[in-house]
């Protein structure tokens, strides 16, 4: 521990630097393999979504030791078209998720779901949601996310300048697409629970990332009067000094993330819980890479492109000690300038 606490010591006085931005390319080269692999989760499979945006009908069964095979199997007898899909809710529950039934066809699966698992069909929990219901909340969800990007849009151009708010930005999509397609891969089901927990990965990826800029801010006010350090080496600077912050937030924000995703959903079967465990788990992972490794850099890569920045990083490659110790010594005061005057020699008047 006094090691690590010594490391971050370090990186904040400068003494020790990981080149965040001199490598950004190699970064961007990461980000761009996870995002292709998202485009081809998204192109052959698709988000798998649930009953709540699609519509159709839900049976849950409550019955000690119910098994998929037998839910299947009952429901198979019916005839029922289209996918079916049978998930185990704990150790005691079996859930069947079809599309839009009718009546008779409502019917017709509880009672086969009735008699293979003997209970009554009153005891069979039925759910029927229409598609228009799904479309509305499924237009309401993109609402939101628009609106969202908008205001953190404008709060950080205010707040801070409005080329940090394009890089949070690109950040921010950066991490919803990522996220999107590795919930793509993993095949849950997209349900409410999944887009509240891609809104609050919005919020937690803003948040470290604010947090970097806020130094950033700071490094950076008086630096094209200072002529030290180009705006790139100030930016580098102010994410290794942040480093240690950013791992720790993370670091405790993960476990009790993972505790509900592998323990919750994985070991004790809460099947409800895992769509947002798995949205938070992966949105707080690639958050925390993206505030390090994506917006700091490209805010880097704009700034760089001003002017007055062109001019600052002239200024500060040119100043080499070659130059330095060429400069000629100092004229102390009082003393004239022109040529020396040499003594007289003895004998000559």
């Amino acid at each position: 521990m006094s090691k690590f606490s010594g490391l971050g010591g370090r990186l904040y006085r400068g003494e020790t630097s990981v080149d965040f931005i001199g490598r950004r390319r190699r970064w961007y080269s990461i980000s761009a393999l996870f995002i292709l692999a998202s485009i081809a989760a998204l192109s052959l499979q698709g988000l798998h979504l649930g009953i709540e945006f699609k519509g159709g009908s839900s049976f849950t069964v409550s019955k000690a030791n119910a098994s998929i095979e037998d839910a299947r199997a009952a429901v198979g007898t019916v005839g029922i078209p289209g996918e079916i899909i049978v998930q185990n809710i704990g150790t005691n529950k079996v859930r069947v998720q079809t599309a839009a039934l009718d009546t008779a066809q409502n019917n017709a699966v509880q009672d086969a779901l009735a008699a293979k698992f003997s209970v009554a069909t009153e005891n069979i929990d039925t759910q029927i949601v229409g598609p228009s219901w799904g479309k509305e909340i499924t237009r309401k969800a993109l609402y939101g996310l628009i609106g969202f990007l908008i205001c953190v849009m404008l709060y950080l151009a205010m707040a801070f300048e409005p080329k940090m708010a394009v890089a949070a930005i690109v950040a921010v999509v950066h991490d919803v697409f990522i996220t999107v397609g590795i919930y793509a891969l993993v095949g849950f089901d997209v349900t409410p629970a999944t887009v509240i927990g891609f809104l609050t990965i919005l919020g937690y990826s803003l948040y470290d990332t604010v947090v970097v800029f806020d130094k950033i801010r700071e490094n950076t006010r008086t630096i094209t009067a200072s002529s030290k350090s180009t705006y790139s080496q100030a930016v580098n600077l102010a994410v290794n000094q942040t480093l240690v912050r950013s791992f720790n937030t993370s670091l405790i924000a993960l476990l009790p993330v993972a505790s509900i995703l592998f323990v919750g959903a994985g070991l004790l079967g809460a099947g409800t819980l895992k769509d947002l465990s798995l949205a938070l788990f992966i949105g707080l992972a690639v958050g925390t890479y993206s505030s390090v490794f994506i917006a700091p850099p490209v805010l880097a890569q704009l700034r760089e492109k001003e002017p007055a920045m062109i001019a600052l990083s002239k200024r500060v490659n040119g100043r080499t000690p070659a130059t330095t110790t060429a400069m000629p010594a100092p004229v102390l005061a009082g003393q004239a300038r022109g040529p020396r005057n040499q003594p007289k020699r003895k004998g000559r008047k």
